[in-house]
């Protein structure tokens, strides 16, 4: 085992597969709330198998990807959709009511939490990848290619 899988290992083998498992399970259970999203939501939980994938491989395809997807979900559901916070306030109301209303909106946080936990741990084991152009590229590459295709899953399969 050379120096960097020993330094990576922890991230790579917990908590970027656990970062993605998070948010997999807020697509699932917001998929069977609203059957409407289920392709989306298939479609959409194949990136972050992707990652996992890409990540034990310690390729920086992967680990741009996860970053990036990451970035850009929890963005727009933080500061366009707003849907981390009413999926907050949800969860909220039903800690005092004991009444359950939109588990869709009450995943929304949760799989945000997951993609922080992705974010870091993607983030940290580039940086921790033995220097090089490369590395960098590749990364770039890897975020490129999930936004392409986030952008062409939604256009197909959004509900309408």
């Amino acid at each position: 085992m050379n120096n960097y899988q020993a330094v990576a290992s922890p991230l790579i083998r917990v908590w970027i597969p656990a970062g993605a498992a998070l948010f997999v399970a807020g697509l699932m259970v917001s998929a069977w709330v609203v059957p409407a999203l289920r392709l989306l939501h298939f479609l959409q939980a194949l990136i972050y198998a992707g990652v996992v994938i890409l990540a034990r491989r310690n390729n920086a395809l992967g680990f741009g990807a996860g970053v990036t997807v990451a970035v850009v979900w929890n963005g727009l559901n933080l500061f366009v959709t707003h849907l981390m916070q009413a999926g907050a306030a949800a969860f909220w109301s039903f800690l005092h009511t004991g009444q359950l209303r939109r588990l869709d909106t009450m995943m929304v946080p949760l799989a945000g939490a997951g993609h922080f936990i992705l974010m870091i741990s993607c983030l940290t084991a580039v940086l921790r990848l033995p220097a090089g152009k490369k590395k960098w590229l590749n990364f770039a590459t890897g975020g490129v290619l999930v936004i392409a295709y986030f952008i062409l899953i939604v256009a197909i399969a959004r509900p309408h």
